[in-house]
């Protein structure tokens, strides 16, 4: 099978999913797509992306099914209300979504016994930028014969994909990535703040550092923006970072591990997004601090 006989169906048309669609799409593949909000689907509408009002009738049309969905409940409710009744042995789906490893496993294994329909977990990092310039990480758990598949059809979104072992793998895998990327935000909004107040240039701290050891994406993203208090639009979300630091720490209390930074990481997340900014861009985490 060539990539352009493969007939993909795209569920989560948001902000990471409509970018990827759009590549998807330029690629030449025959996309079926269904989001919870229809009026989202315009723009990939008009691409040449084919609107579905029924998810089950999405699955059916479909060889691949791609969720790119807010988080566990959420795909949980879609598989097991709807993919698990119209998939079929020779369907995969491939999840994008960064959800709960023990879910992906437990939903692989109901699908698969219901339906014969395969799965591979593969989050993503890279943002808004990296769905747009095709250039994610993508981080995969699976079948070796499945991820090939998913390395051909999520070619035009990366620049590495790597699989990490078996179903659920994919998942840890981008556990670990949030709990870098996390630490890495609050440290940053932490020492913007500190350098705002002691009367530093603060613009210019991304450039400062780049190439040093200290450097890092966070960094030259979020630096900027927190210097010039510019958060808009937004790109990524703090519930987004919160939910994957929450599940570290459920994951880590699973496997007995201590996670003393990822934890108070998580803690400073959840007081930030109480006062209202669960939904703004990680880079007002500098309210957090203070700034003068």
């Amino acid at each position: 099978m060539t990539k352009k006989q493969y007939t993909l169906g795209f569920i989560g048309i948001g902000l990471m999913g409509k970018p990827m669609t759009l590549r998807l799409l330029h690629a030449g593949f025959k996309v079926n797509v269904w989001n919870r909000t229809a009026e989202k689907l315009a723009g990939v509408a008009d691409a040449g992306a084919i609107t579905y009002s029924s998810i089950a009738d999405l699955v059916t049309a479909s060889d691949i099914v791609i969720l790119c969905l807010a988080n566990t409940k959420v795909v949980e409710a879609i598989v097991e209300t709807e993919i698990i009744n119209a998939g079929s042995a020779e369907k995969l789906i491939i999840d994008l979504s960064s959800i709960h490893p023990e879910t992906t496993r437990k939903l692989a294994t109901e699908l698969n016994k219901k339906c014969g329909m395969r799965w591979v977990d593969a989050p993503v990092s890279g943002g808004t930028a990296g769905a747009e310039k095709g250039t994610l990480a993508i981080m995969a758990g699976g079948s070796k014969e499945d991820i090939e598949i998913a390395k051909e059809v999520l070619n035009p979104l990366y620049t590495q994909l790597t699989r990490m072992g078996e179903v659920g793998s994919g998942q840890v895998t981008k556990i670990c990535n949030q709990m870098i990327v996390s630490c890495n935000v609050m440290v940053i909004a932490e020492m913007m703040a500190l350098a705002k107040s002691s009367g530093v240039d603060a613009e210019k701290i991304p450039q400062a550092l780049a190439g040093g050891f200290a450097d890092s994406k966070p960094l030259q993203i979020t630096g900027p923006e927190m210097a010039t208090e510019t958060f808009e639009p937004i790109k990524w979300r703090v519930q987004t970072l919160l939910k994957d630091l929450n599940m570290a720490v459920d994951l880590s209390t699973q496997q007995g591990n201590s996670i003393p930074m990822s934890g108070l990481a998580a803690q400073l997340m959840q007081l930030h997004g109480n006062q209202g900014f669960l939904d703004q861009d990680p880079a007002t985490l500098i309210k957090l601090f203070g700034t003068n």
